[in-house]
């Protein structure tokens, strides 16, 4: 199957067919849209991942009692500026109230709408104005995903979208993802605000496994700041109106749903990676020949977090030695003298000393806004990448100033 992804220009213009969005400012923030919806005509088997920080934010606590891990939607309503966290009984008073509102709105029973908030912690929402956002929600619903897109947004300097059109179960379908996230992103599940939609027909069961198995080696595996947030929630939905068979685990078109899932979610991870808060360069790191994948990734992750590689790849700065403490301080088991690393082409440590390398060629690995790091061990098959960003003056200066 060809999974190859549409252009970021077109994917945010998308919708698969059967779901509506749209977004409007409701003031909350000072600029931008900051209320967004999706609305299905059918209901969606849908399947979400969450936050394991021990402070869930109040959507969070509502979609566990309300979703759980998956279930039946028909609508999602999301809020930006404002993440309704740490805010008490009312916090998730609030978010009930949302839910109802919405689905009064839609016509759906409450448990068939999401509610996702993110933002500011520690302030109450502001319901009046989002009340009156869901009461103007046009009916029938409108279908601008770019302002769905923009809506969701907090500190992100662009929206980021995602799509892919294959043929599965018979029927011709799309799966389109929107995305938000620039800081407090490192998760344990999977990072930021996401939102994957497809008109192809998915068994519920199916669906769970796939999506899970997709953001731990996707959205599982971005950091900027190591900072889990409170709010964290990836979700998808599947209408079937694109018409066909359902598919199952055991369907022979499992592998390319899957596949699907997985180009769209690793776009939208890499996209929210390159917009890490102040970030100029998109780290990639690569680790392969670990003795399982487990240990791959806990390596991959263990470079792309640490301040000495992000400010070094700032400065462009081949200072492998960096890159080689980071392994070494990671706590997974690996053979230290079967290293090898390389800064894009440019092969810096090997046999355990370091290589003799033009560094004019080290330091134009490190000129793009994409930086290569690719780690090879000699233990076994294992395999990970992880994304990151540099850390800049930039970073420092947005999160000093969110408050004000």
């Amino acid at each position: 199957m060809d999974t190859a992804l549409l252009s970021a220009d077109v994917a945010v213009t998308l919708l698969p067919e059967g779901f509506y969005a749209g977004g409007v400012r409701v003031g909350i923030k000072r600029k931008r849209r900051d209320l967004g919806w999706i609305v299905s005509d059918v209901p969606a088997a849908a399947a979400a991942v969450y936050t394991q920080n021990a402070y869930p934010a109040a959507p969070i606590r509502l979609m566990r009692e309300t979703l759980g891990g998956s279930g039946v939607l028909r609508g999602v309503i999301v809020n930006s500026g404002n993440a309704n966290a740490l805010t008490g009984e009312t916090g998730l008073d609030d978010a009930r109230t949302m839910q109802r509102a919405f689905a009064e709105r839609i016509g759906a029973p409450p448990e068939a709408v999401a509610v996702a908030s993110t933002g500011v912690i520690g302030v109450p929402l502001p319901m009046d104005k989002i009340l009156a956002g869901i009461a103007a929600v046009p009916m029938p619903p409108e279908k601008d995903p770019a302002a769905f897109a923009e809506a969701i947004l907090t500190t992100d300097t662009r929206t980021k979208a995602a799509a892919v059109r294959l043929r599965a179960g018979g029927a011709d379908g799309l799966v389109v993802g929107f995305a938000k996230g620039s800081g407090m992103i490192r998760p344990n599940m999977a990072t930021m605000l996401a939102f994957l939609l497809t008109d192809l027909a998915v068994e519920a069961s199916f669906l769970s496994a796939a999506f899970r198995d997709v953001v731990r080696r996707t959205f599982n595996r971005v950091s900027v700041d190591t900072d889990a947030s409170t709010n964290d929630m990836a979700l998808v939905l599947a209408n079937g109106r694109a018409g066909g068979e359902a598919i199952t685990a055991d369907h022979p078109d499992a592998p390319a749903f899957r596949e699907a899932l997985f180009a769209v979610s690793r776009a939208l991870a890499r996209e929210i990676a390159r917009d890490g808060e102040g970030a100029t360069k998109l780290i990639e790191v690569t680790v392969r020949g670990a003795r399982d994948e487990a240990t791959a990734e806990a390596l991959a992750m263990a470079v792309v977090e640490s301040p000495l590689v992000k400010t070094a790849v700032y400065g462009e700065d081949p200072n492998w030695g960096r890159i080689v403490a980071a392994l070494g301080k990671s706590g997974a088991a690996f053979n230290p003298a079967g290293v090898e690393v390389k800064i894009g082409d440019v092969v810096v440590f090997a046999d355990d000393r370091p290589a003799s390398f033009d560094e004019t060629e080290a330091r134009a690995a490190l000129a793009g806004n994409e930086v290569a790091i690719h780690v090879r061990l000699t233990d076994g098959d294992g395999e990970a990448t992880a994304w990151g960003c540099d850390l800049t003056e930039g970073y420092v200066k947005i999160n000093a100033l969110y408050r004000t």
